[in-house]
């Protein structure tokens, strides 16, 4: 594990965050012109109307839903709008480009490699068959790349509606189909897993990802999720100030609440894992910016700040271990 330590600097190198915040920036200031094209919405996981404030943040509200702790943007860009604003992202346009070629060989080494090895573990594990693997938001391929690498899987698909990165994942020599899942049920029913990692937060209907996913595979088969956890350290302590707090990110569930969601879409849940490494680190640099103030938490301050080099990994670890990081991963079977 050690090996692996991932650093937050290694997949978003400082030098490249400032025009990438700017382009950001620029995207979310004509999102917000777009203002009556917002649809007002329940709870994506319950359903239940009652909810009470949670985050405000660039002019948009984020509700907590009352009844299942699931907290979520509303009003919220309508589908089309969605789809027009990554169509026309400068920003995601600056990370197919720059960012992620930059640092695509530490995410290889510390995100995408572990990641292609424990989705194959996990499908071995459950006594799944290895034929068809499709990678549902495949971004920049690198994770398909991975598990082709790995030969487990007789084929491994990239779905990727996003012009820019489905292009760069042709190159890359992978099987593409660039347009949402629920569009490609026909061509790949039957699918034996299918991932999805860091793509049902941006959704405006989150059930519909689970749906598509329950399409696409075989009986048996198995959905690998991964998602930010609202119930996570990052995300309880900062708040708004979290990063993953942004106009982009619709849906904040927590592995109960995902786990409902996959429940309803006729999965049995077999696995929930909180395996994110960066908490910490992300909570420490907003308190060393002065962005957040730890003069009345002396403990915080001491494991964050005054010992960190000595509890710093270890802390992290604990966060893994007690389900309580920012980023979870759920495993559902059909």
């Amino acid at each position: 594990m050690s090996a692996r330590r991932l650093r937050e600097a290694e997949i978003r190198p400082d030098e490249l965050m400032a025009e990438q915040a700017r382009r950001y920036e620029a995207d979310v200031a004509w999102l917000l012109t777009q203002l009556d094209r917002f649809q007002e919405v329940p709870c994506p996981v319950c359903q239940a109307t009652e909810h009470e404030p949670r985050w405000a943040k660039y002019g948009l509200e984020y509700r907590g839903c009352t009844g299942c702790r699931t907290v979520y943007m509303s009003p919220r860009p309508s589908p089309d709008l969605l789809a027009e604003y990554y169509r026309r992202s400068s920003n995601y346009e600056y990370w197919n480009d720059v960012v992620f070629p930059a640092s695509e060989e530490q995410r290889r080494a510390k995100i995408f490699q572990p990641r292609a090895e424990r989705t194959v573990e996990i499908a071995r594990r459950h006594g799944t068959r290895l034929g068809t693997l499709v990678d549902v938001g495949a971004g920049f391929g690198t994770f398909c790349e991975e598990v082709k690498r790995l030969g487990a899987f007789e084929r491994v698909v990239a779905i990727e509606p996003e012009p820019h990165l489905a292009e760069t994942c042709r190159e890359k020599g992978l099987e593409v189909i660039e347009a949402p899942v629920e569009e490609a049920v026909e061509e790949l029913a039957g699918a034996d897993v299918v991932t999805s990692f860091e793509v049902i937060e941006h959704l405006f209907s989150p059930r519909e990802l689970i749906e598509g996913c329950g399409s696409l595979l075989a009986p048996g088969g198995l959905v690998v999720l991964t998602c930010p956890n609202v119930l996570g350290f990052d995300v309880l302590v900062l708040g708004e100030l979290s990063a993953t707090v942004d106009a982009e990110h619709l849906n904040y569930m927590h592995p109960d609440s995902l786990a409902s969601l996959l429940e309803q879409g006729g999965f049995e849940v077999i696995e929930r894992q909180t395996p994110g490494r960066l908490d910490a680190e992300l909570v420490r640099k907003k308190a060393l910016s002065g962005e957040l103030d730890l003069d009345d938490q002396p403990f915080l301050r001491r494991l964050l700040i005054d010992d960190w080099e000595r509890t710093g990994d270890t802390f992290q670890d604990f966060l893994v271990a007690a389900g309580m990081s920012s980023n979870m991963w759920l495993v559902g079977r059909r």
